[in-house]
């Protein structure tokens, strides 16, 4: 090991580890017990299932095929044919599921504990947009199977954005990139689904990381006493 410290020592003062790991771990962690400690994790378990979903999702685009003729046939090729391809699509599936909760829990966490207050107001709104963000991702998604039930489901989202006032039928027609569900559609959805919905939650986890290393972490509410 003492042979190796001149070498990291050299990387540390090049690439500043030292400094990043210091901001990103070696940091206050305010102290809470029982249950209420257990809620400031939900912020790290979203995003090691978003994690997961990223690997998984790379993993399954490799071999499915965004097309009205085969994406559901791919489908069933992954769950029958690829090597553990039915547990890596369970995963992807089950995980967006849990991602939704587990985002929405985080959420509620910050709300009710009153974290979302001065200074980190802009922490609070970034956080509203990755939930949002994390919604696209079960939208856009749930189409891609192809089958009859994300078919349907999809028009009903789609006509429900088209009720939009003033701008309905624009939305509509962006969305599903045709006058009725098809191939446009299957392929605008996946393109959103592993393109710009990554993209854009990439950067926003930044920011928000960001963003809480800066203020810190928000102190757990106390009660205050009362004098008799």
């Amino acid at each position: 090991m003492n042979r190796l410290k001149p070498v990291l020592d050299w990387l540390d003062e090049r690439l500043g580890a030292g400094k990043l790991w210091e901001a990103l771990f070696a940091r206050h962690i305010p102290e809470a017990k029982g249950p209420v400690a257990w809620l400031y994790t939900l912020g790290s378990a979203s995003l090691f299932v978003f994690a997961v979903q990223t690997v998984t999702g790379i993993l399954l685009a490799m071999n499915y095929v965004p097309s009205p003729d085969h994406a559901h046939d791919s489908i069933e090729y992954i769950e029958t044919q690829v090597l553990a391809g039915g547990f890596i699509r369970g995963l992807h599936h089950w995980g967006a599921t849990f991602m939704v909760v587990l985002v929405l829990l985080h959420l509620l966490r910050v709300f009710f504990m009153g974290a979302y207050k001065y200074p980190r107001e802009m922490t609070w709104l970034v956080g509203v947009g990755l939930f949002g963000l994390v919604m696209g991702f079960s939208f856009t998604g749930y189409l891609l199977p192809w089958d009859q039930k994300a078919y349907w489901a999809t028009a009903v989202g789609t006509n429900i954005a088209k009720q939009s006032p003033f701008i309905g039928e624009y939305v509509g027609l962006v969305m599903k990139g045709a006058a009725e569900l098809g191939a446009a559609t299957l392929s605008r959805f996946y393109a959103l689904h592993v393109l710009l919905l990554p993209a854009l939650t990439a950067g926003a986890i930044g920011l928000h990381l960001f963003l809480v290393v800066w203020h810190g972490i928000s102190e757990p509410p106390q009660r205050e006493s009362k004098d008799r």
